[in-house]
């Protein structure tokens, strides 16, 4: 198998890409990284010292970041869902929504993660009410622009969607989506029932105490 992806499955990012390699039932070997995975580790720093993960090995290949490991994916190990349209266009479309999820929900709910972490009851208190105010512009935009549609990009499934799929998992922990954003979390229920989706959340169940902010009982 040429195919190891390195990561840890509570990880918003590393389920992203988890979700474009169940998407298309593409072979590989996890390697989880944490305290009791010491070997993992040192194979993920040595390949990549600025500790950022998931990290994707093919072979002599090393690949990161979770955009351009999931474009990987569709050059070098296509399944039958193309997960970036051929379309250039429409591929555009799809790489601007993957953007916006990544950077102005999964990132703007990871402030208040971060504030939280630090112990702090100021910096959590600070970091949830900006994570809230940024939150909340992002769902207003969503539920607009979703409207009518059954993936983020329209009709198809896309990588879009992967990085959809933890974002609003995860943001509707810190920041729950109103219900005056039905379109929103409607599409958030999709993602849910999404096989992909539904198999990296139960995957990380295991891990739900380690959110430091309390997970919901819920999802």
């Amino acid at each position: 198998m040429s195919l190891a992806l390195y990561g840890h499955l509570f990880s918003s990012y590393t389920q992203k890409v988890l979700m474009a390699l169940y998407e298309n039932g593409t072979p590989f070997e996890f390697r989880a990284l944490g305290q009791d995975e010491p070997g993992n580790v040192g194979a993920w720093l040595k390949r990549w010292p600025l500790r950022k993960f998931p990290l994707l090995i093919d072979g002599d290949r090393t690949v990161v970041e979770t955009s351009i490991i999931i474009e990987y994916l569709q050059l070098a190990h296509p399944g039958p869902l193309r997960l970036i349209p051929d379309d250039p266009m429409a591929a555009l479309d799809v790489r601007f929504l993957d953007r916006f999820f990544d950077l102005h929900v999964m990132n703007m709910m990871q402030i208040a993660v971060n504030g939280a972490l630090t112990g702090d009851p100021v910096k959590r208190k600070e970091g949830h009410d900006e994570s809230i105010a940024k939150l909340e512009l992002a769902y207003a935009w969503l539920d607009g622009e979703l409207a009518g549609r059954t993936w983020a990009a329209g009709d198809a499934f896309t990588m879009a969607d992967c990085a959809a799929a933890p974002s609003l998992f995860y943001a509707d922990w810190v920041h729950r989506i109103p219900e005056s954003y039905p379109v929103l979390r409607a599409y958030r229920t999709r993602l849910l029932e999404r096989p992909s989706f539904a198999r990296c959340v139960e995957e990380a169940r295991q891990f739900r105490p380690l959110f430091p902010l309390g997970a919901p009982d819920r999802d």
